[in-house]
């Protein structure tokens, strides 16, 4: 099976648990586009196969969550997962609607943001959760990010909570959010929860568990349905027909002759679909072949 399926993540549990049952379930290659933090839940895309060739088209999609802030409290990690190493009142004030909702659109926008230092960006060739461990401090420069919309879901004052939701460019890291949201509340807070409700068009209506994969695997109705294809995947290409001989030197890796605009097609044969090609300067190239 070559494609993509949509699995519905569950907490306390790495993505790297998710490929190793699925590689025992499909008994293909399996790769991911992005992990989840072991506590998170939600939308994350399975490569099967020679879908592990399309990761250089999802790794930069965009993506929605739904995060749950705890004010008054701060951790080494900015997450559940870490020691406390501070707490602060909490006043009253700060649940005030409008003023929540007045700070979460000062967010708007494109803007640096500096990753936790409980991350696994290399600086000097090691990851930045290295030095943490080992209780180093090293220079963490900001990355530029955009958050496209975000809206406030719920307000729980008695257990000092904040859910909102937010939709923003790769890269964003909600644990530094939630710290800088907290902080222009004029408090301290972490990320007490984060479900990923979409990963650029994949969302949680097409998602799975794993014990459904894994009890379904059989039914070919349950895997059509929920399979996502190459064919599939880019069905929004245009397509290419080749003949019989322009066929076989695609297949060999000779550049064919096409005048379209340079992007990735959908190469077919007597409509049979093949796969992926790719048009740079009027030269068609192979690129995933299923």
């Amino acid at each position: 099976m070559d494609g993509i399926i949509i699995i519905n993540k569950p907490k306390n549990c790495t993505s790297h648990d998710i490929v190793r049952k699925a590689k025992k379930i499909f008994h293909e290659k399996v790769g991911h586009t992005g992990t989840l933090d072991p506590m998170a839940t939600g939308v994350l895309p399975l490569l099967i196969g020679k879908g592990t060739l399309c990761s250089k088209y999802l790794v930069n999609h965009d993506k929605i969550y739904d995060v749950t802030l705890t004010l008054g409290v701060k951790t080494d990690t900015a997450d559940t997962e870490g020691t406390m190493i501070g707490k602060k009142e909490v006043p009253q004030t700060i649940f005030q609607k409008e003023n929540i909702e007045e700070i979460l659109k000062s967010f708007l926008g494109k803007q640096e943001q500096i990753p936790p230092m409980y991350s696994a960006i290399k600086v000097k060739g090691k990851k930045l959760y290295e030095y943490a461990r080992k209780g180093q401090t090293i220079e963490i420069q900001p990355r530029q990010i955009e958050i496209y919309k975000i809206k406030l879901l719920q307000m729980e004052e008695e257990q000092k909570q904040i859910q909102f939701r937010v939709a923003c460019s790769k890269g964003t890291y909600m644990r530094s959010l939630c710290e800088d949201i907290a902080q222009r509340l004029g408090t301290i807070g972490y990320m007490s929860g984060l479900n990923r409700v979409q990963v650029g068009d994949f969302n949680m209506e097409v998602a799975v568990s794993m014990d459904q994969l894994e009890k379904n695997i059989q039914d070919t109705k349950f895997v059509e349905q929920h399979f996502i294809t190459l064919e599939k995947l880019f069905q929004e290409r245009q397509r290419i027909n080749l003949e019989d001989r322009e066929l076989k030197l695609f297949l060999n890796g000779v550049k064919l002759t096409q005048k379209l605009k340079d992007e990735n097609y959908r190469i077919y044969h007597n409509d049979i679909f093949i796969g992926i090609g790719i048009v740079e300067n009027q030269l068609l190239k192979r690129d995933i072949v299923k």
